[in-house]
């Protein structure tokens, strides 16, 4: 799929700000079409490769974009911030971990049937690295497992009360008491990606799973619970890549990324980034420190296999997730 001629000269003319909201918007129009036109699975497939240019402009012409994402993409942690701060009391935050755009029109198409009401659908940003403790930090709460039996307190969300659990929808449901402000952290589908490791198969198994999930209504209870009474977002700290599907690193590259990254796509650290132009990974100080990330759609061959399903680095679909906003109609 070649890229729109008008998203190129954005991406090569206008100030960052202006260009990431472009890329935002690209993937957001790709990826949250209804399902309805085809199998699910091989729709997914394909929209997944039809993001392929992007990230490979991104990776290669567009790579100086990177040093600009923090400041310069909606990001969602601030995003959920500013809505708290708008909003009065009767809010509620639904966390996916690892959540992608993938997913989105199960929610858009269940949601409508199901009778509720969709105040805003459109994509923000992780933190940088794209990995569940930046994004609790950026929160305010520390890291994920603080949420547990509302164990965390944040300044930034005032009155909410928080869990963090990985257990049956259902079960998740029963913890909704009348409280008028949640912040709901679930581990799914994050704890099952290493789940769909066979190789080339990963985002085929997982987007079965998910369609089940999403589909079903155990899911919808718990969001029926959150959104009685109160207005609620869901949303994600990160995404995921498909990696199993990305074109192999050869000769000295394949070495240098296995090498640094083992079957990861950051790395912490002050040590300097390879000497390839394009580059083929970057260093990139955020608010949660230095790291190297691994730049676009690479993998290496490395002990053990690398991962068909994976987050830290820097591609569109590890670093863009839903932000949907959604009440209950009485």
């Amino acid at each position: 799929m070649t890229l729109p001629l008008q998203l190129v000269q954005t991406l090569q003319n206008a100030e960052p700000k202006e260009a990431w909201a472009a890329i935002f918007d690209y993937s957001w129009e790709i990826c949250s079409q209804s399902l309805d036109q085809g199998p699910a699975v091989a729709e997914v497939l394909s929209r997944d490769r039809s993001l392929a240019d992007l990230d490979h402009y991104l990776a290669t012409a567009g790579w100086d974009l990177w040093s600009h994402f923090e400041q310069a993409a909606p990001r969602t942690s601030q995003e959920l911030a500013a809505w708290w701060a708008s909003h009065s009391p009767g809010r509620a935050i639904l966390i996916l971990d690892a959540f992608s755009m993938r997913e989105v029109p199960w929610i858009l198409h269940q949601a409508e049937a199901r009778g509720f009401s969709v105040h805003q659908a459109r994509s923000t940003g992780s933190e940088l690295p794209p990995d569940t403790t930046p994004f609790a930090k950026a929160l305010g709460f520390g890291q994920r497992s603080a949420l547990g039996n509302n164990g965390a307190r944040s300044a930034r969300f005032p009155g909410a009360r928080t869990e963090s659990v990985d257990i049956a929808w259902s079960d998740c449901a029963a913890l909704i008491g009348s409280e008028p402000d949640w912040i709901f952290w679930h581990h799914w589908p994050d704890h099952r990606l290493h789940d769909h490791d066979d190789p080339g198969k990963g985002l085929q198994t997982l987007t079965k799973e998910v369609a089940k999930h999403l589909a079903g209504d155990a899911f919808w209870s718990l969001v029926g619970r959150l959104a009685t009474g109160r207005r609620l977002i869901i949303t994600a700290d990160h995404g995921y890549a498909a990696s199993g599907q990305f074109i192999d690193s050869n000769g000295e590259q394949s070495d240098y990324l296995k090498g640094h990254y083992k079957s990861g796509r950051s790395i912490p650290g002050d040590a300097p980034a390879g000497d390839w132009v394009p580059p083929i990974d970057m260093a990139i100080d955020s608010e949660h420190g230095r790291h190297l990330y691994v730049n676009g759609r690479r993998k290496w061959k490395s002990q053990g296999g690398y991962p068909t399903l994976a987050h830290g680095g820097l591609s569109v679909l590890e670093v863009t997730v839903p932000f949907i906003e959604l009440s209950r109609q009485k």
